[in-house]
Parts: C-alpha cells; sequence; structure tokens
C-alpha cells in the first residue's frame, strides 16, 4: 500500500489516498498485466541505482505530483527516497523539476511512465484551467468542470481543475440535481421538472438548465438558487443577469453560461455578469503538459 508520507500528502491534497492507490495499480496492471518488465528486467542489473528527475518541459500548472509519487512508491514498494520540488498548483517552466525519485534503476524504470502518463494529463488539465481563470480574472465570474471527464479518472481530473484555480460542479448523478432538456419533456415542463426534483430530494442542491429568456423567470420564481444559460450570447446573458437581479429581491439566483464558449470568448461572457462559465474542454480535451524523466546516478 502507499506509505504514510505519500498518503498524507494525498491526504493534504484533498484526495482519498485509497481511491489514488486504486487508480495507480489499475494503471499500473496495464503495463505489467501480471508479469515484468521484460525489457528492464533483461538489461538493467538489479543492484543498480540512479535518480530520476521529473521535470517541465513547457511553461504550465503542476497537478498531481503526489500521484506521479504514488506510482514510485507502490512500484518501489516503500523504498523510493521522493522529494518535492513544487507543490500542485505551482507554475512552473521548462527545466523545472517537479519531484525527484532515487531507487533502484529497475523500479524506476517500470513506474516511468505510468507516473509520467497521469502527472502530464493532470498538469494539462491545470494549466488550462489556469489559462481559462486567468482570462476571466477581476470579473467575478468563476470557471467552473463538467462530468465530461475520462472514466475511471473523474476525481483526479476535477482536482486538477482545482489546482488551476477552477472550481468543481457536482461530482456525481446524486450528490446534487441537474435539470435538463430531456428531463423538461419528461416532466412536462422546466418549472415542472424543479419542483419534482425539489420534493423528491429537498435538501439537495438543484441546477436547472434554460434554453430561453422566456424559462428564466419562471424558474426563478419558483425558488431555483442556480440556472444554466445553455448556449445564450453574451447579449443574451446580459439580458439574463438584469432579469434576475430585478425579479430576485432575496438574493439574486446564480447563474451559469454554457454551451459554445471559447477561450477567446472567456472575458466577453464573465463580463456579462453571469457567476460561472462551465467549460467541459478543461477536462475532456485538455494537451497534456509536456514533463519528461531524466536519470542521473545518485
Amino acid at each position: 500500500m502507499i506509505s504514510a508520507q505519500i498518503a498524507r500528502l494525498i491526504t493534504d491534497a484533498g484526495l482519498d489516498p485509497d481511491y489514488v492507490e486504486r487508480v495507480v495499480r489499475n494503471a499500473l496492471e496495464e503495463d505489467l498485466d501480471g508479469g515484468e518488465d521484460v525489457t528492464t528486467a533483461a538489461t538493467v542489473d538489479e543492484t543498480a541505482r540512479a535518480v530520476a528527475d521529473f521535470t517541465s518541459r513547457a511553461d504550465g500548472v503542476a497537478a498531481g505530483v503526489p500521484v506521479a509519487a504514488a506510482v514510485l512508491d507502490l512500484v518501489c514498494d516503500g523504498s523510493a527516497r521522493i522529494e518535492f520540488h513544487v507543490a500542485d498548483g505551482d507554475r512552473v517552466e521548462p527545466g523545472t523539476v517537479l519531484f525527484t525519485a532515487a531507487g533502484r534503476v529497475r523500479d524506476l524504470l517500470t513506474a516511468e511512465r505510468t507516473a509520467l502518463n497521469l502527472l502530464c494529463h493532470l498538469s494539462g488539465i491545470a494549466t488550462v484551467t489556469r489559462a481559462w481563470v486567468d482570462a476571466v480574472a477581476g470579473t467575478g465570474a468563476r470557471i467552473r468542470d463538467t462530468r465530461k471527464t475520462t472514466p475511471g479518472l473523474r476525481g483526479l481530473e476535477k482536482y486538477a481543475v482545482r489546482c488551476g484555480g477552477g472550481v468543481n460542479h457536482r461530482m456525481s448523478l446524486s450528490d446534487a440535481a441537474m435539470v435538463k432538456d430531456n428531463h423538461v419533456v419528461a416532466a412536462g415542463g422546466v418549472v415542472e421538472a424543479f419542483e419534482a426534483v425539489r420534493k423528491r430530494y429537498p435538501h439537495l442542491p438543484i441546477e436547472v438548465e434554460v434554453d430561453t429568456l422566456d424559462q428564466l423567470l419562471p424558474v426563478v420564481e419558483a425558488g431555483a438558487e442556480l440556472v444554466l444559460l445553455d448556449n445564450f450570447t453574451p447579449e443574451r446573458m446580459r439580458a439574463a443577469v438584469l432579469l434576475v437581479g430585478r425579479n430576485e429581491p432575496y438574493g439574486r439566483t446564480r447563474l451559469e453560461a454554457s454551451g459554445g464558449l471559447t477561450l477567446s470568448q472567456a472575458r466577453a461572457a464573465a463580463e456579462t455578469g453571469v457567476d460561472y462559465l462551465s467549460v467541459g474542454a478543461l477536462t475532456h480535451s485538455a494537451p497534456i503538459l509536456d514533463v519528461g524523466c531524466d536519470f542521473r546516478s545518485g
């Protein structure tokens, strides 16, 4: 199992060590398939030792450093000496060493690709998120993720969004309700769908998706605290903000813009006064941050 040192770092990051260990073991199983790293076993002396530097090759934001370290920790059976040089959420540049691991060369080589796969992917998400966050800085709008995540990696990918300065949408279908167009059709109307969910799950947060301004006011008057504006133009977003402000005497309903947003449009959308920009691309389309692993004697 993951060592106490790495488990503590994972916990401090707001992640569950047991979940991280399951993800890592599944990833390692893909590489080892019940066997061993045959190339490394044939070419590297079992007594050889080295230090592996995990180094950024590009500008970005680090995320998943303790997760990648957990890969080394498990493969090395707790014997690796791991030293951290940055924390998740830190900006990095070419040449920045994120962390180092000292141990048997065989173990380091076996763990290298799995550790890099996770580290590059999560840092890529954090980097893209930070670009969106920077684009709307000063507007009051927050960048929010979606459930458009890689199956089995949602917890890590949403964590990477937080490392980039974004905020999370619901984690699962059970921890919050999201009334969308197909629910509206099934229930016979947007207000009817909202009230049906509120009646059955009165303690859960409920978000309601609307396609038009005509749908907005009725759900606000029904008590919706969060409304998603689906594929609204900036002009219609601004009108929605004004409409809600005039008709919510006890505190304005929060509004979330979603659908078709691009980074170049982010500030224009944020300046309309919406509270959130929902961006599926944070997780489903983020390119990796290029991180390499360089070995040296030690």
